[in-house]
């Protein structure tokens, strides 16, 4: 039995084709199988996959955070320069606050593999008790975004941005949110962190 509590996690894919049926969107289901192996919580998913339609993406980010509750949303595409790619401007529009240290470690980490990470423009904020990300759309990317890089010897290089989110989840007032440490280990400050029960509910 599970004893974490349950998480609630919104995915967007943000896609005009993908949409469509073009093409089978890649980004949630490479999401849902990260984080289903990174977080040892009970989850729940709400996945949309939707045009680059900025009213429309708002609407959905609105839907995730007020109505579903979700306490972590992530999305996939739409971040570059191109005019179709509106995502971080209808994630700014719904934001209480910007959180601007998620985009630049994003763009490290990938700066690490192409010289065109600096034309990323992918943002991250709250609404609400709600942590809003923007991530790459492919799910090589996605996976090193989220997870970071290490050395031959396991030694973190680049640390992923997820080990913060459990902590900024902590204090918007969300779940507290446990990680397998062999995929991302959470970082918290000590104070904050709660210490794990044992078999016979003992502390």
């Amino acid at each position: 039995m599970n004893d974490n509590e349950q998480v609630k996690i919104g995915l967007v894919s943000i896609s005009d084709r993908a949409s469509k049926g073009v093409y089978e969107d890649k980004g949630v289901p490479a999401l849902e199988e990260w984080l289903s192996g990174a977080l040892i919580n009970p989850l729940t998913f709400a996945s949309r996959v939707i045009p680059d339609e900025q009213p429309t993406i708002e609407e959905t980010l609105k839907e995730l955070a007020d109505i579903e509750g979700c306490d972590l949303i992530l999305t996939t595409g739409g971040t570059g320069p191109a005019p179709r790619d509106i995502t971080p401007e209808a994630t700014l529009a719904v934001a209480d606050k910007v959180m601007p240290g998620f985009g630049e470690q994003m763009r490290q980490i990938s700066l690490r593999f192409v010289p065109t990470a600096i034309l990323s423009r992918q943002v991250a904020v709250i609404r609400g008790s709600s942590l809003i990300i923007n991530l790459p759309g492919q799910p090589k990317s996605i996976r090193e975004t989220l997870e970071g890089l290490k050395d031959g010897s396991g030694k973190p290089v680049a640390h992923g941005i997820f080990a913060a989110v459990p902590y900024c989840v902590d204090l918007i007032g969300g779940p507290y949110m446990e990680t397998r440490e062999n995929i991302c280990k959470a970082f918290r400050p000590k104070s904050a962190i709660r210490a794990k029960k044992s078999s016979d509910g003992a502390q």
